[in-house]
């Protein structure tokens, strides 16, 4: 989750519910985050989500220039990667950047060092590779830069996840990999079978829908994000990084009707790996593996989004009874069955 004074304020490797390496977002700067913004006085900022992609594209205007940050995740690999482009429109522009490694949502310092050119950052079972043409300094247990961007050029940084345990991977071709990112979503864009006159918000709650489905295992989660206040200021702070099987069959009905049937066919297939078993033991809730505990931990070390608190990771829902769940599961897999997909 990006801001718009350019800081990532939120980011979960290498799935959902993992751990937060950049956390702002329920707390504060020192609990994580990556911020590329102009060193001088910005006069104007502007976003929007390239075309019917999940590309963001932040524009920035100061007395000097125009430069735009393109943010966006490659599909799904093995490694997990956050590609981050500047982009020099007019004049020159000098930026700085502010990174801050915080593992384990926020708590853990890692081990930060440059191994040939590039910055790796290792805690646990975590390791972070960061790889920029950009002269990086530590300051304490923040990395910095400063760099101008030109009229016409582009300075990258690519993030890439990987097992501390493993050879970090190596680095790959950001244009390139923007340019498949952009041909897969406006692929799948050109599914969408919605010709009426609000297609185009239409269009971008299915992109929203689409991205926060767990591609290994076809899950798809209510939310990207845990402890977002019901009320600023209150306790009704929950973790939403599961699959709850309501919401599911609501979003898999929403993706069936706009000509989508291969999420749906992915899904099922989670659903029913999760949910084999004792019929009196189906939950409501599950990990997008098909997890069945999820204990609810309190982070007190966080200060809670706008000071929000507790924080909060994992959910106790899961161990509710709600009968619904029943109905809910039964009606998904006959619309499943409805659009063609043959019966398990």
């Amino acid at each position: 989750l990006v801001h718009l004074d350019g800081s990532v304020d939120w980011l979960c490797l290498p799935r959902f519910d993992s751990a937060a390496v950049f956390a702002r977002l329920v707390g504060v700067d020192d609990n994580g985050r990556w911020r590329l913004d102009a060193d001088a006085a910005v006069l104007e900022r502007t976003r929007r989500y390239r075309g019917a992609t999940m590309i963001l594209e932040t524009e920035l205007s100061t007395a000097s220039g125009r430069i735009e940050i393109v943010d966006f995740m490659p599909p799904r690999e093995e490694h997990p990667t956050l590609v981050r482009l500047v982009y020099g429109l007019t004049g020159r522009v000098r930026m700085t950047m502010d990174l801050r490694f915080r593992f384990g949502y926020g708590e853990v310092i890692p081990w930060v060092r440059m191994i040939d050119g590039v910055l790796q950052a290792v805690s646990g079972p975590d390791q972070l590779s960061l790889h920029t043409p950009v002269t990086l300094i530590g300051k304490g247990p923040t990395t910095t830069a400063s760099f101008e961007v030109e009229a016409g050029e582009c300075v990258p940084f690519v993030l890439i996840w990987s097992q501390s345990h493993e050879d970090p991977p190596g680095p790959p071709n950001p244009l390139q990999k923007l340019e498949e990112t952009e041909r897969y979503w406006t692929k799948w864009s050109s599914q969408h079978s919605h010709t009426g006159k609000h297609r185009s918000i239409v269009m971008r709650s299915l992109l929203t829908l689409k991205a926060l489905t767990y591609a290994p295992t076809g899950a798809i989660v209510a939310a990207p994000t845990t402890s977002l206040p019901e009320a600023l200021g209150g306790e009704r702070n929950w973790d939403y990084r599961y699959t709850w099987l309501r919401d599911a069959a609501g979003t898999l009905d929403a993706l069936l009707s706009s000509g989508y049937v291969s999420e749906a066919r992915d899904w099922r297939s989670w659903l029913l790996r999760a949910a084999f078993g004792e019929v009196d033991k189906l939950q409501i809730v599950y990990g997008v593996a098909g997890e069945r505990l999820l204990p609810e931990i309190t982070l007190d070390w966080l200060s809670g989004h706008a000071g929000s608190t507790p924080v909060r990771i994992g959910n106790a829902a899961s161990t509710q009874r709600q009968l619904d769940v029943y109905g809910e599961v039964i009606l998904a897999l006959e619309r499943a069955r409805e659009v063609g997909l043959p019966d398990d």
